[in-house]
């Protein structure tokens, strides 16, 4: 059964977010709001939910997954950044922008890129997604729930619990968040390179 837990976008309930972070902790896999659409979201280190994630959305190991981080700290410690890319990152978010970088050693290799060693990184502008990160204490491996056959992400509560009915074990219902994903950038080349046109403005990187 999948459950549908209202939250107050501006101000979450907290006893709402300890019910998530005690899901994704004991291997749930979940849907919560961002500031771009709604994410699936499980534990970094629970390599079945990772399955789950990845059949839910049918999506092998060579799509990049995002791990979904509080601050910079975060991203700086799983990921490797110079200080070009720092100062972007550092004018870019929080935003609905995931960025490309090679991971480092504190990622497990089953949630990087299996040649690259890369994943994608992001810092979320969104109340109900950064208190569930301040609740877990630590980055949240996600995908934009965007499921197989369909062109844009599913956008309410209901609809989600609706189509994941026993597939998910939860979602924390903000209401409608907006249907464009984020905008991709990969870093990992000597110049920005746009991978995906989304909800993040594109100025800050000159395309």
């Amino acid at each position: 059964m999948t459950q549908l837990l209202t939250v107050n976008t501006n101000n979450p309930q907290p006893r709402s977010l300890a019910q998530a972070g005690d899901l994704l902790r004991d291997g749930a896999v979940i849907a919560f709001p961002t500031d771009s659409c709604y994410a699936l979201g499980c534990h970094l280190g629970d390599k079945e939910a990772l399955d789950r994630l990845r059949f839910i959305r049918e999506i092998d190991e060579r799509h990049h997954l995002t791990l979904m981080c509080r601050d910079l700290s975060d991203i700086a410690k799983y990921a490797r950044v110079d200080n070009s890319q720092y100062r972007l990152l550092k004018a870019t978010t929080p935003g609905s922008y995931v960025f490309i970088l090679e991971g480092t050693k504190e990622l497990p290799r089953r949630v990087m890129h299996p040649k690259r060693k890369t994943i994608g990184l992001r810092v979320p502008d969104h109340p109900v997604a950064q208190a569930l990160l301040a609740e877990l204490g630590e980055p949240l491996l996600t995908s934009t729930l965007l499921l197989p056959g369909e062109e844009e992400p599913l956008s309410e509560g209901w609809q989600i619990q609706e189509a994941l009915e026993g597939r998910i074990e939860l979602v924390l219902d903000g209401g409608h968040c907006g249907a464009e994903p984020t905008t991709v950038i990969d870093l990992t080349d000597v110049a920005p390179v746009l991978v995906r046109a989304g909800r993040g403005a594109l100025s800050p990187f000159g395309f």
